[in-house]
């Protein structure tokens, strides 16, 4: 390890404790490494070391790649002829929850849900995966028409009083605030989703709610301020907050505008 990233390891340590990352926590993080000079297995490993061996750490495992009613599948296809797309389609990897790789998700995500011991969901496009005592009580069930809601393991990670930290990105990616969705009133409209499956290569369709991110950066720069505890490192914004406190007033914004779009 370079004296740069072993300065960048040691400092997100300290940053950690003092945002309040609490020992024996649940923690779920979304990071972007990109820039910083540290592997991200050293991030891991600080990351739970501010745990403490009593803590969890979860990760978004999301797979839009298997899908083809995903915002990344339409992009991937744009330029493509009918035939083209067809063939795509063919090629598209099913969802294996023991060895599908979660690329976008970025390189902490891929390390945590790659680990020895690691736990995952078997939602085939928005599992979580897990490294602590509570991760398997945590991600054991997710039914395939529950993406992020009140059956999936992110409820019981509001149940579960987790924090929330954002390492290097803002709210626009928070999938915390999609369990608000759940919460919201009215209900948002639900639509058709598919992904293929299996060592087979099945492919399953079920409809769950349609669920929309696009506002998710305005919704956290309408949160409080005392809700959050702010830092930096490697040059950019790290966030910490509680689940329920984030999801609770998102659900209130929601509630308020999306009920004309609804």
């Amino acid at each position: 390890m370079t004296e740069v990233a072993q300065s960048a390891e040691a400092e997100l340590g300290g940053l950690l404790g003092s945002l309040g990352v609490r020992r024996g926590g649940v923690l779920m993080v979304h990071a972007s490494l990109g820039g910083t000079g540290t592997a991200p297995e050293a991030v891991r490993d600080a990351l739970r070391a501010a745990l403490g061996p009593e803590g969890t750490l979860i990760v978004p495992a999301f797979t839009p790649e298997n899908s083809d009613t995903s915002r990344a599948h339409r992009e991937a296809v744009a330029d493509l002829s009918e035939a083209e797309a067809a063939e795509y389609r063919r090629g598209m990897p099913p969802f294996d929850p023991e060895a599908t790789e979660c690329p976008t998700m970025g390189a902490l995500a891929e390390c945590v849900r790659s680990t020895r011991g690691a736990v995952r969901s078997a939602h085939p496009q928005t599992s979580l995966a897990g490294l602590g005592p509570r991760a398997g009580e945590l991600l054991r069930r997710h039914p395939l028409r529950s993406h992020l809601g009140r059956l999936s393991p992110m409820a019981r990670l509001y149940a579960a009083d987790a924090q929330i930290l954002l390492l290097r990105v803002g709210f626009e990616v928070c999938s915390a605030l999609h369990y608000a969705e759940y919460l919201m009133w009215p209900r948002p409209p639900r639509r058709t989703y598919r992904c293929v499956v299996g060592h087979k290569g099945n492919w399953v369709e079920y409809r769950d709610l349609a669920l929309d991110d696009s506002d998710f950066g305005a919704i956290g720069a309408r949160l409080p301020r005392r809700m959050l505890a702010e830092g930096t490192w490697a040059s950019r914004p790290v966030v910490l907050c509680g689940m329920r406190d984030v999801v609770g007033h998102a659900k209130g914004q929601m509630s308020g505008y999306r009920r004309a779009l609804a």
